[in-house]
Parts: C-alpha cells; structure tokens; sequence
C-alpha cells in the first residue's frame, strides 16, 4: 500500500551513516512567482436574493450569539464570524514550521504573516520588522544594500525617521523569483540588489512523513547560499530582525525582553521573551545563525521599532550595520530592558562573510518559537507534543534552533526520498507533483495542535458511560469470537446509562488514548480546523475527503484521531445548545452518533461545537466513520486498533438503523441537509447518504472478519447485498439520482454521487454499483459538472441539471468545492479513467495555483461560484488531492480475503436472524425520542413564507 512504499524511503534516508545534499537550485516542478507580480484583489462569493432571505434568520442568530459573549468578555460562541472583515492577500507562501506547534506564514514576497500561535486565534497581516536584509561592499568601492522584501504601496505606514521605513526598501524584484515545494521554498535574487551577486535562500521546515519527533518542531531553517560573479570580492553581511510580537499589535503591550545567547556548537543567536497579554501563555523566540571559520556572527539585543522604549532605534541599527557590516561597535547588553506600553521593540542578528571572485559561501539562519500550553477557553491546558523531547524549560528555543541548524540537511534529505519518486514520474501531468505537495499546507496553517499526549488539568465531566461500563463494552477485543457476549455488554451498558452519574472526567471524553493496547506508542491527540475562518476541530464529515494525506504520511495520527471518535461514539452529553437553523434546541451529542467535529471551546469534552442543524440525526457521519476505520486498517495492518475500535463501529451501525423508516435495508435522509452538504436539502434515498451507508455496511463485515467476529461478518454481508438492491434504484440510466423525493433537485447530478463507491473501491472492497455504471455515471459528471462550467477550467460544480444549467436551488449546489472536486477525480482514477480524473482536478490547480489564477495558493478555499469567488480561505478539504495519489499507488489486486470467501456463496435471511434480532435489540435502545417543533411561531411563518417565495 502506498503508506508502506514513502515509511520505506524515509527510513531509508534514516539509517544512512553519510547524507549528501545539497539543494541551493530550486526544482523544475514546483510553485513559481515573480516578486514583482502584481496583488490580486480577492472576492468573496455574494449570495443571491433567495439565499440572503434564506439565509437571514440564521445570520440574525449568529449576530445575536456573538454579541452576548462579548458583553461578558467571554470570546466567541459560535463556529465563524461572517461579520469579520479579515486581511487577506494573493501572495501567501510557504508557511513554517512543522505541524501542530504553532505556525507562522510566510509570503512569497518575504514578509512574515498569518500567526497562528493560539487556539483560534489568525492575526493575518505582516509584521514588516521581520525581515532579512542584505549588505554588499566590494573592494572596489561598489555598495548595495536593501531589505529582501519589495515595498508594497500601502503597507509600509512608518515613514518616521527612526522607524522601519528608514531602511532601504530597494528591491523591485523583477529580477527575483520565488519557488515553492512544501515543505521547501526557494527564493531566487539573481542580480538583486548587486548585479554581480547571486543570492539563493531556502527555506526549510522539519515536515517530514513518519518522522513524528522532528515534524513537531515549532522551527524554520533559511540558508542563504551566495555565488560571487563578478571580478572583486564581496564582503556581505545578512541580517535578519524580528519584533517581539505575536502579530497584530500585540507588540504593543508593554514587558518583552531580549537576551543573548550563545551555544558550544557556535550557534549565537537572541531570545524574544514575549509576555503575552490576555491571559494567553508566553511566546519565546529564538533567531540564530550559525557561525563558522568564514561565517562571522554578531547580536543586537534591541532596537526600538517604534514608541519610546529605550535603546537604539531601527535606523540605528540599520545605519551600524551599513557603516560596519556588523554590530561589533555596538555597546549591546546581553539583556535588554523590558519594553514600555505602547513602544515595539525588536532584535538583530547579523552574518557576515567575504565572498572570492568565482566563489560560493553559505549563511544558515533559523527561527524557532516556543509556545508549550494550549490554553482552551474551558481552562483546560495541554503540552505540545515537542515537550515530549525538549521539556518546557527556558532554553527549549535555544536547543531547538541549535538541533534545526545542525540537522536540517538530514530533514532535507528525507523530504527529498519522500518526493523524488513522485517529482520524477513522467506519467504524471507537470502541474500535479508541486500541487499535490503544496496543498499541505494546511497541515501546518489550518490551525493544528499536536499534543505530548499525557492528559489535561481536571475540570468537571460530562455524562458518559462509567469506567466499569466502558470495560464491558471495549472486553470483546480479548475475545473478538465471542459475539453474543460482545452485544449482551453492549446492551447492559446502554441500559446502564440511565444510572450515570458524574464520573472520572478523563472517561467523560473522546480521548482515545485509553483505547490503546499495552505497549503501543501514544503519539498524542492532533487537532485540526474546519478551516481558518471556521472554528471546529476535526470536522469529520471533511476529514473523510483530507484524511488521506495522514494515512499515507504520518499514519499514527490518523489512527490516534479515529481512537478519539470511536471513543467519542460511547458518549453521551444531555446538554443542549440552540441550533441556528431554525432556533430549535437539541442536545449536544447522543450515544452512538458520530459527532460532528471534536469540539474547540474544550475539544474531547464538549463535541459538536457546530450549531447549525442538529448532526445526531446527520446520515453521512456514521458510515464515514466506519469506511475510515477499516480504510485506515487496510492501511497499516493494525489489528490492535481493529479490535479496540470495532465495539464503537458496530454501535455506529446500529444508531443508523433507526433511519431506515421502512425497513428496506437502506437509511433515508430526512427532508433537511442532514449530511457535508449542510445547505442541500435531501429527502429519502440518496445517491451521496445511500452510496455511503452500501459501503459501511461492506466495510463493517470486514472490520468484523479482521476481529473474529464471524456472526456480525455474515450479517453485515447480508445487509449489504440488501441494501446494494435497494440503492441501485437511483439509476436513471445515465447518473444516479441525487434523491427519490421527486422534488426538483432529485434529478441533479451530483459531482459526489459516487462518494460511497469511491471509498470502497479505495479500502479495496468491492465495488457497489458495476463498474459500467460507475464509469457512465463519471463521464456525465464530467460532460456536465466538469465541462459544461468555464470549459472545464474552474473544476467540478456540485450540482448540476440535465439541461445543462447549475442546479440553483441553494448556495452550496451551485459552488465548485476543490475538495470534492480532487476526490471525483480520485474516483474516475480508480475507474482507469486516469486522465479524465487529471483533467478534472486541472480546473482546481487553474483557479488556485496557476500564475494566471485567482490568488488562492497556500490559502486554497473550500468552493466558489462560477466566477471564481470564494468561500472559506484555508480550508481542510482540499487535502482530497492525496486521495488521487492514493489512488495512482493503490495495489489494484489489493481485495479483501473476506469479502471474496463470503461472494462466493448467497446469505440468506434466515441464517442471520440472531444476529438480527442482537442488532435491533442495540438499535432500538440507541434509537432517539420523538421531540415536539418546538419552532417559534416567527420561524414557521417565516419557513412557510420562503417556501411559497422560492418553490
């Protein structure tokens, strides 16, 4: 499996005694701007008329929410902000860093931006103090000197005499270049601002597939390789500064300090003490430079940017380093003063070196910062997961900037035996091996926090089974043949929670570590964003598509993510939350459903901080879980994870069967969007929920042959070859119906209508439509949603009617979703329509990351309209692209022994019906109440109102 094929080259790389490498020159294949290039404006997508009055009451609701949190100083209550006007550009870059220890962004033209360093918290504008800079003096007589940044018109206000806009900002960077390979960049001056001086920087970050020590790190190395083309020698000092900041104005708060440092490796460098106010944790800094025979390096402890702290100023500053080429002559203090309120100081560090005629030198360079606490809104506090090696003392910046410097060649080493193999295919398209590296970015800059795994501060827990319950439910993994006794422990549990009382809070919560066997590594929790504009960790219905980049790259996590669900499956909280669909109330998370996301205001503890429907009654949620599952053992071969797990996996299956209204074997949806597609009303059978439910019910008798549960093996068999029959109905002959409800929209052909049969195929399972089917069904998406929008150049539109219009029944039906788009792709791949897929998933690299797009690189958002305007900047979805991947490595022969044995032979009803009658008995007390609308009247009116409108 390709999981197995990247651990392999990287361990390989591992185990190598000598590492030669050496990569001053960017690739050939790989993201590439001009740092001259023009800021493009971006757009958001505008509603139309019958949205916006659709839509009215919930953003009333929103807008009510957001303001009585406030008015209590408590934050936020709510998933996102439609409100929030955010600073946004076309010129994001690389971002820093490895993944879940905070991330900083970095623009293409240089500047350092979009701070992530607290939950929730994106301070998207650039601090303009951050900055390398460069002087040249030549022997004869020639001198250059400029920031490595161009000026942008409007973004450079400090036009004092003593602030940052004293330094020459004279690099018009149309001779330079940027080049782009996460987790590398590359940013070319060639002649700029010497002519005779060629200066490449690369930028490296520790992200780095199976690697989970050093791809915690919170560090970015930039070595600087200069190449001396003219006739006299250089003398070339580099500086680099940095503002005691987290981003926005937090400088501004008074009490930061810097001090010097110095290692025995000659690593000499600057701590940034940054006393962060509003009760978030302190921020330590480190930049560094390493200094060697050729390489000297010297400290400026502070300089005021601007306010009136003491020190030097910033022309200052900039002025000793242009007069002397270091800061020898400067009276520094290995400590500086801390800063007033309202003053921004900063720190430098400078590296200079002679450059022969004909020669090359190199300056390495790197920035760390050290945050060990999450602080969650609930006061619960976790350690990072770097913590885990370097502790939570005060020199962690200084041994982790030290270890980057003098390891970074290793890291590169690895990155480039995980991506040559891909880089040097020549079946692939050109544009598809940067894409496919590039996209994730999202896991550094989509918020993610990775934890040491140890457990949290105690708080008080919600209501959940009790430890003595939960070693009923969880001991079949000791005896997986032993089926009756697994359901009868399942029953007494259920009955048993009516007796519940306030427990042990760590039982209270979707921490799966508990779910691990003796002696297994517990690589800690990992959260991830919805999307930087939407608050919720781990949105499951969205992981489903991006969770193929964990399972190919850092697997461990994957799994430790679906130990934390399958644990979350046995909660159950009774307190509620007001939806902002209709202003109905609902409890916050039943037993047996899947939740929604993990939560954000205390994640593990309180699920589903999604408001807006009611996600118990969602009919995606559950057989995405399942289809992960066995996917994800497919994957690594972990029969631990297989059995601690698979008691959640068949309580999933039950909840849903409460959903099948007619006892038909097929769930139905129920006349809302109670699925991904959280604007896009279904009703009854659908092909998206439908084809989902055929595949879990597949993937459980798997899951259950890999555990020994041969009982639940046969019966889930059979449910499937029932259920198969009944989806099957949706074929109109061309595509599958997106529904039966003979409403307008039943006849839309959904990009996404073959989500269930592109999982199955990928877990290898059998497909669930034939395979003629499946390939007529692609080639209308592809004649319709793909071609029939802007030529094919803007990817797939989600919904689209047989006349060849948009289906314009709602927002999300008329969007192209990069996302879905690159796992449509996937599936036509895993058809053999290989280059139909590529075509498809063409449009998304045209509208994202082509040089003619629309400036979406490194920020990719969940969809747009027709035109190219957004929704949602930075979102987890497109990480999808690697499903196209999984699909170009997947062993096509790979089927499950199971499923073939059990094909060979018809089950009939009669040889499951004690298997039935367990399952209806878990089912029926999963089942959810019958709850009265308690609507207010102004909601129905308002409801009935819409429908005689827009019907």
């Amino acid at each position: 499996m390709p999981v197995n094929r990247v651990q392999d080259e990287v361990e390989s790389v591992l185990h190598q005694d000598q590492v030669v490498m050496e990569s001053e020159e960017p690739p050939s294949l790989a993201f590439k701007r001009n740092l001259s290039h023009e800021e493009k404006a971006l757009s958001g997508l505008p509603l139309t008329f019958k949205e916006i009055i659709s839509m009215a009451p919930i953003g009333y609701r929103i807008w009510k929410s957001l303001q009585i949190p406030k008015s209590k100083g408590q934050g936020q209550d709510v998933f996102i902000d439609p409100f929030l006007k955010r600073y946004t550009s076309s010129c994001q870059g690389v971002p820093l860093g490895g993944i879940g220890a905070g991330s900083i962004g970095r623009s293409c033209r240089g500047e350092f931006l979009r701070w992530q360093l607290f939950p929730r918290i994106c301070e998207d504008k650039p601090v303009l103090a951050n900055q390398f800079s460069i002087f040249v003096s030549r022997s004869n007589g020639e001198k250059f000197s400029t920031v490595l940044c161009p000026k942008r018109p409007g973004t450079l206000n400090d036009n004092s005499a003593s602030g940052i806009g004293s330094w020459d900002w004279s690099l018009d960077g149309k001779n330079s270049k940027y080049h782009a390979l996460f987790p590398r960049a590359w940013t070319v001056y060639d002649g700029e601002p010497d002519p005779n001086l060629k200066i490449v920087c690369r930028q490296i970050s520790p992200f780095i597939p199976h690697n989970y020590k050093d791809s915690s790190l919170p560090v970015a190395v930039f070595t600087y390789t200069l190449t001396n083309l003219g006739e006299s020698e250089a003398a070339v000092t580099l500086l680099f500064t940095w503002a005691n900041s987290v981003g926005g104005d937090s400088g501004l708060s008074g009490h930061h300090f810097n001090s010097k440092f110095r290692t025995d490796d000659n690593i000499k460098g600057l701590l940034l003490h940054h006393m962060t106010a509003g009760g978030l944790p302190s921020v330590n800094y480190a930049i560094s430079a390493e200094e060697t025979s050729s390489v000297h390096v010297s400290q400026c402890t502070c300089f005021t940017i601007s306010g009136k702290s003491q020190g030097i100023t910033a022309r200052d500053m900039w002025q000793e380093i242009k007069e002397h080429g270091s800061f020898d002559h400067l009276n520094s203090q290995d400590v500086s003063q801390p800063s007033e309120p309202n003053s921004l100081i900063g720190a430098a560090i400078a590296a200079s070196v002679k450059v022969p005629p004909g020669s090359v030198q190199t300056v390495t360079f790197s920035l760390t910062w050290v945050c060990p606490e999450v602080n969650f809104r609930s006061g619960r506090t976790y350690y990072r997961r770097y913590t885990k090696f370097y502790g939570t003392h005060s020199n962690v910046a200084i041994n982790i900037a030290r270890d980057a410097i003098l390891g970074h060649r290793q890291w590169e080493s690895q990155i480039e035996a995980w991506q040559r193999p891909i880089l040097e295919d020549k079946s692939l398209p050109e544009w598809y091996p940067p894409t496919l590296f590039n996209e994730l970015y999202f896991l550094n800059a989509g918020g993610t926090i990775w934890t040491d795994g140890t457990l949290p501060s105690s708080n008080s827990g919600k209501y959940r089974l009790s430890r003595s319950i939960s070693n009923l439910v969880f001991k079949s993994k000791d005896n997986p043949s032993d089926n009756d006794s697994m359901v009868v422990s399942v029953l007494e549990s259920i009955m048993l929670l009516h007796e519940v009382t306030k427990i042990p809070e760590m039982l209270a919560s979707a921490l799966g570590t508990r779910l691990l066997h003796e002696g297994e590594e517990n690589v800690g929790q990992f959260l991830y964003l919805e999307g930087i504009e939407y608050h919720m960790c781990n949105t499951y219905d969205v992981h489903f598509y991006a969770s193929f980049a964990l399972t190919m790259l850092f697997p461990k996590i994957e799994l430790s993510i679906q130990r934390d669900f399958a644990a979350a499956v046995m909660m159950h909280d009774p307190s509620g939350m007001t939806l902002l669909q209709d202003g109905t109330w609902a409890q916050r998370k039943v037993l047996g459903a899947v939740p929604h996301d993990i939560g954000m205001k205390d994640p593990w503890f309180e699920l589903n901080f999604y408001s807006l429907h009611n996600t118990d009654r969602w009919k995606d949620l559950n057989p995405k879980f399942v289809l992960q599952v066995y996917r994800d053992i497919v994957a690594t071969g972990d029969q631990n994870f297989a059995r601690a797990v698979w008691p959640s996996v068949y309580i999933a299956m039950a909840y849903m069967e409460q959903f099948d209204k007619d006892e038909d074997g097929m769930i139905e949806n129920e006349g809302f969007p109670d699925q991904t597609y959280d604007t896009w009303s279904v009703s009854g059978v659908s092909a998206y929920c439908g084809g989902l439910w055929v595949a879990a019910l597949q993937a459980a008798s798997a899951i259950a042959h890999v555990v020994g549960d041969e009982r639940s093996e046969e019966y889930f068999w059979f449910r499937y070859q029932k259920a198969k029959k009944v989806y099957g109905k949706l074929w109109n002959g061309s595509y599958f119906n997106y529904d039966n409800s003979g409403s307008p929209s039943s006849v839309s052909i959904q990009a996404d209508q073959l989500a269930g049969h592109w999982y199955a195929r990928a877990c290898g399972l059998h497909p669930i439509v034939d395979t003629e089917k499946a390939r007529i069904a692609l080639e209308m998406v592809y004649k319709f949603n793909v071609l029939k929008v802007k030529q094919g150049k803007i990817g797939a539109a989600n919904g689209m009617l047989p006349n060849g219009e948009p289906d314009m029944c709602t927002l999300q039906s008329r969007e192209i979703w990069s996302g879905v788009t690159y796992a449509v792709a996937a599936g036509m791949i895993q058809e053999n329509m290989v280059e139909m897929g590529f075509t498809t998933a063409f449009g998304i690299h045209e509208v994202v990351w082509s040089e003619k797009g629309l400036g979406y690189a490194f920020q990719t958002p969940e969809g747009w309209d027709v035109e190219g305007r957004y929704r949602s900047l930075g979102y987890m979805r497109p990480l999808a692209i690697w499903a196209m991947q999984w699909a170009l490595e997947q062993d096509n022969s790979m089927n499950s022994r199971m499923v073939l044995k059990l094909r060979e032979r018809e089950i009939t009803e009669e040889a499951v019906l004690k298997e039935h009658v367990a399952f209806v008995s878990v089912a029926r007390l999963l089942k959810l109440q019958p709850q009265s609308d308690s609507r207010s009247r102004f909601q129905v009116m308002y409801e009935s109102t819409c429908k005689r409108m827009f019907r």
